[in-house]
């Protein structure tokens, strides 16, 4: 198979599809891999790089999306890319489709076969390619945390960790899934006062076990969703429905009555937020305020340290793009039921039930799809 990278467009994306290190697999395998130069810059991987490793380099993305029968990325395709993606040709990297009806249609448009990361899912469950940049998000969300809540930038002037006879700060973590655990990990690192929401009391009971009795865990309610933000330096949202749109689970009021300075971190904008006033931002323009709370909804985290999150996915999508590329999309679709849980859009339709509730779009028998 003919295996494509283009250069990644979305503002400031410096992640890259595949390594040299994956791309010299690929080639082991008797596949061919062009990539778009300087594609991987942004990662600190150069043309000489790919080229060692096997790949041959195209002067820009049209050349890319031409010859490439799959293409590799990291983001989801932005409107310049719209127009070169043609019928049959795979696509795989993050979509995030629920809150992208505009991406969705020109998937449809195209009749391109799209398959999604974040709903691919593993033997034993769980969210395999999510979880790396679930864990690179986590990890981040208190470190731009922690900065935002310094005067100079609009927050409380509260120290994370606080200093011997003066408070360490309130921090509220939403969801304790992946993104949630690393951002726990982190804030109790930095001494902060820590609690996590969550609605399995199974999950709450390991995560107990696993921080010990200074980690507070808190069944999830409306209420205590409120009562807790409300008296939070700093809010993660860290929820998931995978596929699906998130839920938003601190409103407009709560927001308002929180303390002046305060700053809210919303993992889970890629799936349109789980604030009631959160609205994506970019790294160019990272927060807004709005009733005095500092809010960061960049929806592309992980790619502000581009070289660790290129490496960290690659680790657990190149084996699904080496099934994809050694057997053909049908059969290893076929063969791996988590990875037919990615299938999101093919031969012009929805196949993801999810994404086809939040868009209101007909859905498609994925059986008929793949044979």
């Amino acid at each position: 198979m003919l295996i494509g990278v283009p250069r990644e467009i979305k503002n400031r994306e410096y992640r890259v599809g595949l390594t040299p290190a994956s791309v010299r697999e690929l080639v082991h395998h008797g596949h061919q891999v062009t990539v778009e130069t300087e594609a991987g810059l942004g990662a600190n991987f150069a043309d000489a790089d790919y080229e060692t490793a096997g790949a041959q380099i195209a002067p820009d993305a049209a050349s890319v999306f031409a010859a490439a029968e799959m293409i590799v990325k990291v983001k989801e395709p932005q409107h310049e890319e719209f127009g070169l993606l043609r019928e049959g040709q795979i696509l795989f990297t993050y979509l995030h489709l629920a809150a992208e009806r505009e991406v969705t249609q020109a998937l449809i448009d195209a009749g391109a076969v799209a398959i999604a990361y974040e709903t691919v899912t593993g033997r034993h469950g769980g969210l395999p390619l999510l979880a790396p940049m679930s864990e690179v998000a986590g990890r981040m969300s208190i470190q731009v945390g922690a900065h935002y809540l310094e005067k100079e930038v609009g927050g409380r002037g509260v120290l994370m960790g606080g200093v011997p006879g003066v408070e360490a700060a309130d921090v509220l973590v939403i969801g304790g899934g992946v993104s949630g655990t690393n951002a726990v990990r982190m804030a109790m690192g930095m001494e902060a006062k820590v609690t996590v929401l969550d609605r399995s009391i199974d999950r709450l009971r390991e995560l107990d076990m696993q921080f010990g009795p200074t980690l507070n865990t808190i069944y999830s309610t409306v209420d205590a969703v409120e009562r807790l933000a409300l008296n939070s330096d700093l809010v993660i949202g860290a929820v998931l429905v995978p596929g699906a749109a998130a839920p938003r689970l601190l409103t407009a009021d709560t927001v308002r009555g929180m303390r002046r300075g305060a700053v809210l971190v919303d993992i889970a904008i890629d799936q349109g937020g789980c604030f009631e006033t959160s609205r994506p931002t970019t790294h160019d323009d990272p927060t807004y305020i709005v009733d005095e709370v500092v809010h960061y909804c960049v929806t592309n985290m992980p790619a502000a340290v581009a070289r660790s999150s290129t490496a960290a996915l690659n680790n657990a999508t190149l084996p699904y793009a080496l099934a994809l590329a050694d057997k053909g999309f049908r059969q290893a679709l076929r063969d791996d039921a988590g990875l037919c849980g990615g299938l999101s859009v093919a031969t012009g339709a929805v196949t993801h039930g999810a994404v086809a509730d939040a868009l209101g779009l007909p859905l498609a028998d994925v059986s008929e799809v793949v044979g």
